[in-house]
């Protein structure tokens, strides 16, 4: 009797991993473009669309309640198949709070190499992205699954809002306060772990911060000072900012010494752990950008960094920041921030 051969590790399955996989905002922007030449009539109902490039869209079905439904998937971001489940199940959930919704229910999106992983990997996978869902209140209600080259996870999410409280990310106004839900540094650590370079501390901050599902949204939400709300992934906390700045037609001024990392995430970007995406997401907006003379690689690939399951970046009022801190707090996110404001001006971002 011969000795299993040892499935590969799932990261070797990936050309990227996480939200390091999305389309660069620049191409997606060309093929969104191409796309909007045949565009049918929008419905009134359609609270929320693709116009500002938003976390979800928005339907609205009576006075007091709105569907939000979005969908995110990638490929394996670590190595064992339950933390992958889970990462990309709270990535996907991320998107309705994001929006200041409920979850309801979730979909399964799977794709896998099936002659290459178990049927118990791929069941692995599955049973994280479940305990994430139940975490969240909700239960994978369904899906659908097909064989793939590379290890495809993800959700639709559903989710319920009050369209009074609903935030986009294009509500920011000149003297608004911005603070940032989690610590940067996700793509900086996937690129160690790739690497087999990231010690078990750091792999357990991976998980900390990936794993913990963004819950003070529908609360930041129904308070009247939040006035824009998103949540940081694939494009980096710029790309999402100049997102913020762009639906809200101002200028966001980021305080860079404000902004938290992750422990190592400074150190490991500085030994090249970095991902190809941080380099595609600065060419393609970068020229938005306005660095000080001081501004380092280093720092512009933290800039950049590709975050997965990242936190929620809220622009608020200056008398209600210390309400939106202390929501963040109540739900366990001690490392909330103040990390800039918003002023009039043209759509760019303006590090400090």
């Amino acid at each position: 009797m011969t000795d299993a051969v040892p499935e590969p590790r799932l990261t070797s399955l990936a050309h990227g991993g996480g939200c390091g996989c999305k389309i660069a905002p620049g191409v997606l922007e060309g093929i969104l473009r191409e796309a909007g030449r045949i565009a049918m009539p929008l419905p009134p109902q359609l609270l929320v669309g693709i116009e500002t490039s938003d976390d979800a869209a928005v339907y609205q079905v009576n006075a007091h309640q709105a569907i939000v439904a979005t969908t995110d998937f990638f490929m394996p971001i670590v190595d064992d198949p339950h933390d992958f489940g889970r990462i990309a199940a709270t990535n996907a959930i991320s998107d309705v709070y994001a929006m200041g919704g409920t979850p309801l229910f979730a979909l399964a999106l799977l794709g896998m190499p099936v002659n290459v992983l178990s049927q118990a990997t791929i069941g692995r996978i599955l049973d994280g992205g479940a305990q994430a869902c139940r975490t969240a209140g909700i239960a994978v209600a369904g899906g659908h699954s097909i064989d793939s080259v590379e290890p495809i996870y993800g959700l639709v999410a559903i989710g319920l809002l009050d369209p009074a409280h609903l935030k986009r990310n294009s509500g920011a106004r000149p003297g608004d306060v911005l603070v940032l839900g989690k610590p940067l540094g996700v793509g900086v650590f996937s690129a160690a772990l790739k690497k087999q370079a990231l010690d078990a501390s750091g792999y357990a901050q991976l998980i900390d911060t990936t794993t913990r599902l963004n819950t003070p949204g529908p609360e930041l939400a129904r308070l009247d000072g939040v006035h824009a709300m998103t949540d940081v992934t694939g494009f980096g906390l710029a790309g999402h900012a100049l997102e913020v700045a762009r639906g809200s037609d101002c200028t966001l001024r980021i305080d860079w010494s404000a902004v938290p990392l992750l422990a190592q995430a400074r150190e490991l970007a500085q030994a090249g752990f970095v991902t190809g995406a941080s380099a595609r997401n600065w060419a393609s907006y970068g020229d938005r950008i306005r660095l000080p003379e001081a501004f380092g690689p280093v720092e512009r690939a933290l800039l950049c960094d590709p975050q997965t399951s990242g936190g929620l970046l809220v622009a608020c009022a200056a008398d209600a920041v210390d309400e939106v801190l202390a929501v963040f707090h109540r739900h366990g996110f001690a490392g909330a921030s103040v990390i800039g404001t918003a002023v009039e001006g043209d759509a760019v971002l303006h590090l400090d």
